[in-house]
Protein backbone atom coordinates (compact mmCIF):
# COMPACT_ATOMS: atom_id res chain seq x y z
CA UNK A 1 0.00 0.00 0.00
CA UNK A 2 1.58 3.38 -0.85
CA UNK A 3 2.12 6.31 1.90
CA UNK A 4 -0.55 8.69 0.28
CA UNK A 5 -3.16 5.09 0.67
CA UNK A 6 -2.03 4.70 4.25
CA UNK A 7 -2.65 8.97 5.11
CA UNK A 8 -6.15 8.66 3.44
CA UNK A 9 -6.91 5.62 5.98
CA UNK A 10 -5.83 6.97 8.72
CA UNK A 11 -2.76 4.16 9.39
CA UNK A 12 -0.38 6.30 10.05
CA UNK A 13 -1.85 8.85 12.13
CA UNK A 14 -2.66 6.07 14.37
CA UNK A 15 0.75 4.56 14.53
CA UNK A 16 2.10 8.34 15.30
CA UNK A 17 -0.65 8.84 18.44
CA UNK A 18 0.22 5.08 19.59
CA UNK A 19 4.04 5.41 19.65
CA UNK A 20 4.02 8.92 21.03
CA UNK A 21 1.49 8.08 24.03
CA UNK A 22 3.62 4.47 24.59
CA UNK A 23 6.69 6.66 24.83
CA UNK A 24 5.77 8.62 27.06
CA UNK A 25 3.08 7.29 29.58
CA UNK A 26 5.04 4.13 30.36
CA UNK A 27 7.82 5.44 31.81
CA UNK A 28 5.59 8.63 33.14
CA UNK A 29 2.33 5.52 34.91
CA UNK A 30 5.91 3.74 36.21
CA UNK A 31 7.48 6.64 38.39
CA UNK A 32 6.40 7.77 41.12
CA UNK A 33 4.74 11.41 40.56
CA UNK A 34 7.51 12.58 37.88
CA UNK A 35 8.08 16.58 38.13
CA UNK A 36 10.91 16.62 35.78
CA UNK A 37 10.75 15.03 32.70
CA UNK A 38 13.54 15.13 29.87
CA UNK A 39 12.79 14.36 26.34
CA UNK A 40 16.12 13.75 23.72
CA UNK A 41 14.96 14.64 20.41
CA UNK A 42 15.12 16.31 17.35
CA UNK A 43 11.16 16.95 17.11
CA UNK A 44 10.25 16.58 21.19
CA UNK A 45 6.74 17.87 20.14
CA UNK A 46 4.48 15.11 20.28
CA UNK A 47 6.60 13.24 22.89
CA UNK A 48 6.50 17.09 25.15
CA UNK A 49 2.71 17.10 24.32
CA UNK A 50 1.58 13.49 25.60
CA UNK A 51 4.21 14.63 28.75
CA UNK A 52 1.61 17.66 29.72
CA UNK A 53 -1.29 15.53 30.02
CA UNK A 54 0.24 14.44 33.07
CA UNK A 55 -1.22 17.26 35.40
CA UNK A 56 0.99 17.04 38.08
CA UNK A 57 1.56 20.67 40.03
CA UNK A 58 5.15 21.69 39.14
CA UNK A 59 5.74 19.66 36.07
CA UNK A 60 8.71 20.42 33.81
CA UNK A 61 9.48 19.44 30.55
CA UNK A 62 12.82 20.11 29.08
CA UNK A 63 13.80 18.94 25.20
CA UNK A 64 17.07 18.88 24.37
CA UNK A 65 19.29 17.40 21.48
CA UNK A 66 22.21 14.67 22.00
CA UNK A 67 24.61 16.98 22.15
CA UNK A 68 23.31 18.69 24.99
CA UNK A 69 22.97 16.35 27.36
CA UNK A 70 26.74 16.77 28.75
CA UNK A 71 25.65 20.31 30.00
CA UNK A 72 22.80 19.02 32.18
CA UNK A 73 22.73 18.70 36.00
CA UNK A 74 23.07 15.88 38.15
CA UNK A 75 20.09 13.30 39.27
CA UNK A 76 17.87 16.28 37.50
CA UNK A 77 15.44 14.32 35.73
CA UNK A 78 12.60 11.30 37.04
CA UNK A 79 11.98 10.00 33.52
CA UNK A 80 14.07 10.58 30.54
CA UNK A 81 13.08 9.54 27.01
CA UNK A 82 15.40 9.99 24.18
CA UNK A 83 14.36 9.08 20.64
CA UNK A 84 18.02 9.64 19.57
CA UNK A 85 20.84 6.95 18.32
CA UNK A 86 23.27 6.41 21.24
CA UNK A 87 26.58 5.06 23.21
CA UNK A 88 28.16 3.81 26.37
CA UNK A 89 29.17 8.30 26.81
CA UNK A 90 25.61 8.68 26.30
CA UNK A 91 24.42 6.18 28.91
CA UNK A 92 27.04 7.17 31.06
CA UNK A 93 25.20 10.92 30.95
CA UNK A 94 21.61 9.23 31.10
CA UNK A 95 22.38 7.62 34.32
CA UNK A 96 23.95 10.54 35.54
CA UNK A 97 21.13 13.12 35.11
CA UNK A 98 18.24 10.95 36.16
CA UNK A 99 17.73 10.80 40.08
CA UNK A 100 18.09 7.40 41.93
CA UNK A 101 14.70 6.09 40.91
CA UNK A 102 14.61 7.22 37.52
CA UNK A 103 13.16 5.48 34.48
CA UNK A 104 14.68 5.62 31.20
CA UNK A 105 13.16 4.92 27.61
CA UNK A 106 15.21 4.66 24.44
CA UNK A 107 14.32 3.46 20.99
CA UNK A 108 16.45 0.63 20.12
CA UNK A 109 17.17 -1.79 16.89
CA UNK A 110 14.23 -4.51 16.26
CA UNK A 111 14.11 -7.33 18.34
CA UNK A 112 15.22 -9.24 15.72
CA UNK A 113 18.40 -7.76 15.73
CA UNK A 114 19.95 -9.70 18.47
CA UNK A 115 23.93 -8.92 18.61
CA UNK A 116 22.66 -5.25 18.63
CA UNK A 117 20.36 -5.43 21.28
CA UNK A 118 22.12 -7.72 23.51
CA UNK A 119 25.24 -5.25 23.56
CA UNK A 120 22.55 -2.37 24.11
CA UNK A 121 20.84 -4.27 26.71
CA UNK A 122 24.59 -5.29 28.41
CA UNK A 123 25.37 -1.10 28.61
CA UNK A 124 22.48 -0.58 30.09
CA UNK A 125 22.72 -3.14 32.78
CA UNK A 126 25.43 -1.07 33.81
CA UNK A 127 23.29 1.98 35.05
CA UNK A 128 19.71 0.06 35.58
CA UNK A 129 17.98 -2.95 37.94
CA UNK A 130 15.25 -3.40 35.40
CA UNK A 131 15.69 -3.57 31.34
CA UNK A 132 12.42 -4.40 29.23
CA UNK A 133 11.15 -4.31 25.42
CA UNK A 134 7.97 -3.22 25.08
CA UNK A 135 5.23 -3.12 22.00
CA UNK A 136 5.43 0.68 21.07
CA UNK A 137 2.56 -0.19 18.50
CA UNK A 138 2.97 -1.18 14.76
CA UNK A 139 5.85 -4.16 15.48
CA UNK A 140 8.42 -1.62 16.94
CA UNK A 141 9.23 -1.92 20.81
CA UNK A 142 11.00 0.39 22.97
CA UNK A 143 13.48 -0.50 25.99
CA UNK A 144 12.17 0.33 29.49
CA UNK A 145 15.59 0.85 31.87
CA UNK A 146 14.62 1.81 35.49
CA UNK A 147 16.78 2.02 38.48
CA UNK A 148 14.09 1.10 40.81
CA UNK A 149 10.00 0.78 39.95
CA UNK A 150 9.24 -2.43 37.68
CA UNK A 151 6.84 -1.48 34.94
CA UNK A 152 4.52 -4.11 35.54
CA UNK A 153 4.76 -4.20 39.26
CA UNK A 154 4.85 -0.78 40.05
CA UNK A 155 2.55 1.00 37.38
CA UNK A 156 0.32 3.59 39.39
CA UNK A 157 -3.43 2.32 37.80
CA UNK A 158 -5.23 5.21 38.69
CA UNK A 159 -2.86 7.72 36.67
CA UNK A 160 -2.64 5.03 34.31
CA UNK A 161 -6.51 5.33 33.94
CA UNK A 162 -7.38 8.91 34.84
CA UNK A 163 -5.32 10.57 32.04
CA UNK A 164 -7.42 12.64 29.72
CA UNK A 165 -7.24 13.49 26.31
CA UNK A 166 -5.76 9.56 25.44
CA UNK A 167 -6.37 7.40 22.13
CA UNK A 168 -4.63 4.57 22.91
CA UNK A 169 -2.30 3.65 26.25
CA UNK A 170 -4.96 2.23 29.20
CA UNK A 171 -4.12 0.57 32.39
CA UNK A 172 -4.86 -2.58 30.59
CA UNK A 173 -2.41 -2.01 27.56
CA UNK A 174 0.55 -0.59 30.00
CA UNK A 175 1.21 -4.40 31.41
CA UNK A 176 0.02 -6.24 28.21
CA UNK A 177 2.81 -4.57 25.72
CA UNK A 178 5.62 -5.94 27.70
CA UNK A 179 4.30 -9.49 26.86
CA UNK A 180 6.80 -10.97 24.50
CA UNK A 181 6.50 -14.68 22.73
CA UNK A 182 8.69 -17.59 24.06
CA UNK A 183 11.17 -16.78 21.07
CA UNK A 184 12.32 -13.79 22.71
CA UNK A 185 12.41 -14.64 26.06
CA UNK A 186 14.41 -17.90 25.17
CA UNK A 187 16.90 -15.18 22.24
CA UNK A 188 17.44 -12.83 25.77
CA UNK A 189 17.25 -14.70 28.31
CA UNK A 190 20.08 -13.47 30.93
CA UNK A 191 20.12 -10.39 29.03
CA UNK A 192 16.69 -8.53 29.95
CA UNK A 193 16.75 -7.61 33.73
CA UNK A 194 13.47 -8.30 35.08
Amino acid sequence: MLKSQQKKLGIIKMRDFIYAEMMVHVPMCTSKEAKDVLIISDSAEPLSAEVAKHTQANLKIIACSLNEISGLGDAAYDVVISEMPSDMAFFSHVSRVLKKDGQFVTTHPSLDDIGANKNLMTTLANYFKIIMPYNIGNGATALLSSKEYHPTADINLQRADMLDGLSYYNCDVHPAAFAMGNYIRKEYLGIIKN
